[in-house]
């Protein structure tokens, strides 16, 4: 980035910049949610692609059983920068990257390195959601059912 360091107050037709009346500035600010390319940086990405193929092989028992969507939005440093849903709703089940398509009845915003340990079996999630290491809105009841899938998908 550019930005003129001198004011000048007409120009004239013909007159341009001239040497030093431009400082440069420092790099511009990364976008809050990275570019899709950059997704491979996460630890999530390649659970969420594997809980997605497991969905699409046992999606209408899961249906039949949990009947809910779930939008999981990933963060780090406080800022979401994924957000992957689980609709066990709706068809045979689906799994993808973005935002809930249809009303998500719970949403989980959870920091990467808790949800792998959450994922892991490291860390029990009634525990870390009282000790307030993620947030839920919605239904908060459904996280019950999600932690199953969870633990059905570690089987699998």
């Amino acid at each position: 980035m550019w930005k003129r360091i001198d004011h000048q107050l007409k120009i004239k037709a013909g007159d341009g910049p001239q040497a030093g009346q431009f400082k440069e500035l420092g790099p511009g600010r990364e976008p809050a949610v990275p570019h899709p390319l950059s997704l491979s940086e996460f630890q999530t990405v390649p659970v969420f692609e594997d809980i997605s193929q497991h969905v699409k092989e046992v999606g209408d028992q899961l249906v039949k059983k949990v009947n809910a969507i779930f939008q999981l939005d990933i963060t780090k440093d406080g800022k979401t920068v994924h957000q992957w849903t689980i609709d066990l709703k709706n068809g045979s089940g689906d799994t993808y990257l973005g935002p809930a398509r249809l009303p998500a009845d719970t949403i989980f915003t959870i920091p990467e390195p808790v949800f792998m340990e959450l994922i892991l079996g490291k860390m029990n999630p009634q525990k870390a959601f009282l000790a307030g290491k993620f947030k839920v809105s919605g239904k908060v009841l459904l996280g019950q059912k999600l932690e199953r899938v969870f633990k059905d998908w570690a089987k699998w």
